[in-house]
């Protein structure tokens, strides 16, 4: 398989040479069009001045053609041929191997003794030269009489293009060379960096979740890659330590009554003389116990739910008011034995869209803390209002409050801020934490405040249903 710096370096490889033979081909192929287009202009405009000079004469012989030849300027010319109808040369600048008398056998004689302008160029690389011809048509009277053939080699031109050609192609390996070498050190620090966050993805899938890596000052996209995968292993690290924590919490919290059943039941079977007055009480406290056990579980299964976001939606909006009023009914005994006094002051038409069981949670939840942390001839007091389209429910009580270092923990699972009273009094540091789930999971707001002198008030917020759909 093949690894991804290979492919960026073939990628990159493959763009680098197409462009360097683009730039090797196409400057040279401009140059040279742009020489033949000027060799065209000058030898047919030559050939024009030469042609309109014989025309003139009655007939063209050696003789007068040399007479009018003599008159005109073909020094830029390699070499000059006159002809008269039939091709026969009648004049020719090359002394040293005239064609004066024979026929010029050339495809560019034929055409303009036939009347139609002839050129031709072609270049040579390995001579370095342009060799040109131009044939123009001599006519008199409106008829053809003779044609003017012009050769030209031009060695200078092409010597500029053989220089330009070869100073590319140095150029071109110069950097293609730079180009390899900038291409390998490029994608060997991607691929470098690559790796580096493969090995880290392949640290925490093993379980590190403490593992960070390295961040620099580049700011590219694979800097904020990292960035990012520090901050998701950062996250996870997080997560990792509430998982462990609540697994210990939970194991502890389980284990207790469970190992005072356990001592409770042993205590009965190894008793052989047990009076049945101390038999009942220990059968109590394991049914106490068998309770305490049963009221965490439902509560850690409530919390698993949450996690997991399936907390059933609410089917209908739900009247804050009603749910407050089942609550507390079913409070007014504990106060009661604990000489609590609950005060309501509910607002009625709040309605929200929450599950009414959810609703009913929340508000259980927030009262019984406030009856069971409170002191003989305490209140509690639970408010509903409408305010800029929410209802907004308070639970007020006078009890012992909490402390400023532990009110940024009040909602994490099985925290308590007085342990052995929690115990003593049934808590299990799991009521709010199923509040605050139970709040954010259906979009409302929680938050504590401490009493005015004494006490908490905790406040839940969530947003009123419209009025269409209160009246469904």
């Amino acid at each position: 398989m093949l690894s991804v710096r290979f492919k960026i370096a073939a990628a990159f490889s493959l763009f680098t040479a197409g462009l360097l033979l683009v730039m090797n081909i196409y400057p040279v192929l401009v140059s040279r069009d742009m020489v033949i287009a000027r060799s065209k202009s000058t030898l047919q405009s030559q050939g024009s001045v030469i042609s309109s000079s014989l025309s003139a004469l009655e007939t063209l012989t050696p003789e007068t053609v040399a007479q009018v030849m003599q008159l005109l300027d073909t020094a830029p010319v390699t070499r000059t041929l006159v002809t008269d109808r039939a091709g026969c040369v009648l004049y020719d600048t090359d002394a040293g191997a005239s064609a004066v008398g024979r026929y010029a056998l050339l495809a560019g004689v034929a055409g303009a003794l036939e009347g139609r302008a002839q050129f031709f160029c072609r270049y040579s690389s390995a001579e370095g030269a342009f060799a040109s011809r131009s044939a123009t048509p001599v006519v008199s009277g409106g008829a053809v009489v003779g044609a003017v053939y012009l050769y030209e080699y031009d060695r200078t031109q092409g010597t500029i293009i053989a220089d330009l050609q070869r100073n590319l192609a140095n150029i071109s390996v110069l950097f293609g060379a730079a180009g390899v070498l900038l291409i390998g050190l490029l994608s060997a620090t991607l691929t470098r960096r690559i790796k580096r966050l493969a090995r880290a993805m392949d640290v925490v899938r093993r379980g590190d979740y403490s593992y960070r890596v390295p961040e620099k000052e580049r700011g590219d996209e694979l800097d904020q890659l990292a960035a990012e995968f520090n901050d998701l292993t950062g996250r996870l690290e997080d997560t990792e330590e509430v998982r462990r924590r609540f697994v210990s919490d939970a194991s502890h919290e389980l284990r207790t009554p469970l190992a005072a059943i356990r001592l409770l039941s042993d205590s009965i079977t190894q008793s052989g003389d047990m009076d049945q007055r101390t038999m009942r009480e220990f059968a109590s406290d394991i049914g106490s116990e068998a309770d305490r056990l049963q009221r965490i579980t439902e509560k850690l299964m409530s919390l698993t739910k949450l996690d997991a976001g399936v907390a059933p939606p609410a089917e209908e909006p739900a009247d804050v008011a009603q749910a407050a009023r089942q609550a507390l009914h079913l409070l007014e005994p504990l106060a009661a034995a604990q000489g609590v006094t609950l005060r309501t002051d509910l607002a009625e038409g709040c309605l929200v869209a929450v599950p009414a069981d959810g609703l009913y949670q929340i508000i259980f939840n927030l009262a019984e803390n406030g009856v069971k942390y409170n002191q003989p001839g305490g209140t509690v007091d639970i408010a509903l209002r409408a305010e800029d389209g929410r209802a907004v429910l308070t639970v007020a009580d006078t009890g012992i409050g909490i402390p400023e270092a532990d009110r940024p923990h009040i909602f994490d699972r099985f925290y308590r801020v007085d342990k052995a009273r929690s115990r003593a009094s049934g808590g299990s540091g799991l009521g709010l934490a199923i509040v605050h789930d139970t709040v954010v999971a259906n979009g409302g707001q929680v938050w504590m405040e401490p009493g005015d002198g004494r006490g908490t008030v905790f406040t839940v917020s969530f947003p009123l249903c419209p009025p269409e759909e209160a009246e469904i």
